[in-house]
């Protein structure tokens, strides 16, 4: 029966969702910004390249295109997605996520991208809990924070991760951002539209 709904449920979210959520990139290829290392034969661009991505650490401003970007990253992996945020999780979380990524690639299954929002506030014991499985593979780390990993995340973790700084986005950046908004009809919200 939710199915019958699902589309008019899903229309409905994206009717009240801001511009940001609805212009949201769907490929790596809509990714604006961050050129020096994702773009033609920088660092992250080699990793996709080449299947090598291991755990990695975004850090920068907000409103830089970490989550985005780390969205994008389990499609052009084609990793399962899971995001955790360090503000609401605790270590049982963490070990439930791991727990299930570690049966899903025992079975065959898909590698797990495990997106952590606010990596910086983990406690030393929650981020610990995370390097067996960071070590091995059994996840490919994406930690977010908008405070530098050096002094905000344990060695060992950052040890283990390759960190990407991300930077503010250039007038040229958001110049493209606003005339692919005004270009794509399917985004734009009509206000006037009254609630039925």
């Amino acid at each position: 029966m939710s199915d019958l709904f699902a589309a008019t449920e899903t229309e409905n979210i994206e009717q009240v969702q801001p511009l940001a959520a609805r212009m949201r990139p769907n490929s790596l290829d809509e990714f604006v910004g961050q050129q020096h290392f994702l773009g033609e034969g920088k660092l992250l661009w080699r990793m996709l390249q080449a299947k090598r991505l291991g755990s990695v650490i975004f850090y920068g401003p907000p409103g830089t295109g970490k989550t985005t970007l780390a969205r994008l990253l389990a499609s052009a992996t084609d990793s399962r997605f899971h995001q955790l945020s360090a503000v609401t999780s605790g270590v049982k979380d963490v070990r439930e996520v791991l727990e299930s990524a570690r049966n899903k690639v025992a079975a065959g299954g898909r590698p797990t991208l495990l997106m952590i929002d606010e990596i910086h506030r983990f406690n030393k014991a929650q981020q610990d809990a995370l390097l067996p499985d960071v070590e091995e593979g059994i996840v490919i780390l994406v930690g977010l924070t908008t405070s530098n990993p050096f002094f905000a995340v344990n060695d060992a973790l950052v040890s283990r991760s390759r960190v990407f700084e991300f930077q503010l986005l250039s007038v040229e950046d958001i110049a493209t951002l606003v005339r692919r908004a005004l270009a794509d009809r399917d985004h734009v919200r009509d206000d006037r539209r009254q609630p039925p």
